[in-house]
Parts: C-alpha cells; sequence; structure tokens
C-alpha cells in the first residue's frame, strides 16, 4: 500500500505522518487489495479537513471529515474508509 500525504496551509510534520500511517495499516489489515492512497490535510480559519482518496482493486473509494482537532479528522475519516471497505468488500464476496 502506497501512502502519499498532502497538506494544504499545513506542513505535514512526522507525528500526523506516523498517526495517519498507524491509522492506514489498520485498514490494510482487513482488505489487503489496497493498492493506492492519497491524503490531503487542510486547513480553513479553525476547521481542520482531512480527506482521503483509496484505489482499491476495482474500486475508488473517497472519505473527508471537518474538525476542530486534525488528529479526530483523521480518526474520523478512517472510521468512514473502513465502513466503505466492509461494505465493497461484503458487496464482492456475495457474488458467485
Amino acid at each position: 500500500m502506497h501512502v502519499i500525504v498532502t497538506g494544504h496551509h499545513l506542513e505535514i510534520t512526522d507525528a500526523l505522518k506516523a498517526h495517519i500511517d498507524a491509522k492506514f495499516e489498520k485498514l490494510a489489515r482487513h482488505f489487503d487489495n489496497v493498492t493506492d492512497v492519497h491524503v490531503i490535510l487542510s486547513v480553513e480559519k479553525l476547521v481542520q479537513k482531512a480527506e482521503a482518496t483509496l484505489q482499491l482493486s476495482g474500486a475508488k473509494l473517497f472519505a473527508e471529515d471537518h474538525q476542530e482537532d486534525m488528529y479526530s479528522a483523521i480518526d474520523n475519516m478512517v472510521d468512514k474508509l473502513d465502513r466503505q471497505i466492509t461494505k465493497h468488500k461484503e458487496k464482492t464476496g456475495s457474488h458467485r
């Protein structure tokens, strides 16, 4: 899995990068066909925004979240992606 982290009006620190890598390792345990992840972190006045595009084999998933804290925005975004991955996995597994 290849994770690309980009920051808009924000410098990506090592702590943010490590937090993102740890969260996406959890997603890789659920579904190992994840090929590419692009994470964009941005700051708009007092709102911290995290969004990610996940490239799976056969699908492209997108999630975003807005919070006061960047770490909680990342956590909520990963939870949304986790739900989407499990739904995609169930959908592909239910076909013959």
